[in-house]
């Protein structure tokens, strides 16, 4: 199977994982940047890697104590990421929806 008949056969694999990869390394890059730039810096790239995980933030603050640091909030938002694309794959897979490569040939 060739890469563009698996994204057209299965993009609905595809487009998820990329969005919840995205978002992870995101996450990620935000922690790494929040090590050198003050939160309120009007640095455009710190603003949009704000922008863009602001809204999982929120969501993950709901379930996280409100004693956290921000940073350790990033942190957890990319474990979370992570985990929530490993139960996404799984999940697929156990359906026989994810696209399998490798294997033996016929």
């Amino acid at each position: 199977m060739d890469t563009a008949t698996s994204f057209a056969s299965y993009w609905y694999f595809h487009l998820p994982n990329f969005v919840l990869a995205a978002l992870m390394y995101t996450m990620l890059g935000r922690f790494l940047l929040g090590l050198m730039v003050d939160a309120d810096s009007p640095n455009y790239i710190w603003r949009f890697f704000c922008r863009i995980t602001d809204p999982v933030i929120g969501v993950i603050s709901i379930v996280t104590p409100k004693i956290t640091p921000p940073a350790l909030l990033w942190l957890f938002g990319f474990v979370w990421m992570f985990w929530l694309r490993v139960v996404f794959h799984y999940t697929l897979l156990v359906l026989s929806l994810a696209p399998r490569f490798g294997g033996a040939a016929s």
